[in-house]
């Protein structure tokens, strides 16, 4: 119950935020940086460019190689994405393939991408390295991505955001 409720508030926080065709520039829609989406999306509260995320994550949050719903993954620099990449994980599909939902990458400059699909490509299983989908070619794309591994919420923090969910649910209701 709790994937369903989560994959519904994501969903619906989303909604305002997507757009038709990444094509489409609107003067009045937000960029969105890669950090601040996932900071917000995820309530992980790490600032600074992606890559840092993974160093300041390993003494004060949970970290690891394997998925959980609403964890970060951190990507390392590489090639043009100089400053690293974390994307939120939405959904986990089998051992080896998620869906993350982030912004601003590729084709979606500053933009935001629901359920984009990622493929742990690493010889190890440990999601180390990492294809993603890529809308322009409507396809995996041919890069892999290294990666450090996944920030855990707390549990603190999940709990926090449940109770405050529930508490806006029920404020309408007789």
């Amino acid at each position: 119950m709790s994937k369903r409720l989560t994959a519904a508030l994501v969903a619906a926080s989303l909604g305002f935020f997507t757009l038709a065709t990444p094509q489409t520039v609107r003067a009045d829609e937000p960029y969105w940086q890669c950090v601040t989406f996932a900071r917000l999306l995820s309530g992980i509260q790490i600032f600074g460019d992606a890559w840092t995320w993974w160093r300041q994550a390993v003494n004060n949050f949970r970290t690891g190689d394997a998925p959980e719903a609403g964890s970060v993954l951190v990507f390392q620099p590489h090639g043009r994405m100089n400053r690293g990449h974390v994307a939120v994980v939405s959904d986990i599909l089998t051992e080896r393939v998620i869906r993350v939902t982030h912004a601003n990458w590729g084709g979606s400059r500053g933009r935001v991408e629901e359920n984009v699909t990622v493929v742990d490509v690493s010889p190890d299983g440990d999601w180390s390295r990492v294809k993603v989908w890529y809308n322009p070619i409507n396809n995996l794309g041919s890069t892999i991505y290294p990666t450090y591994g996944f920030v855990y919420r707390s549990a603190e923090s999940a709990t926090r955001d449940a109770i405050q969910t529930a508490q806006t649910q029920t404020q309408g209701q007789p």
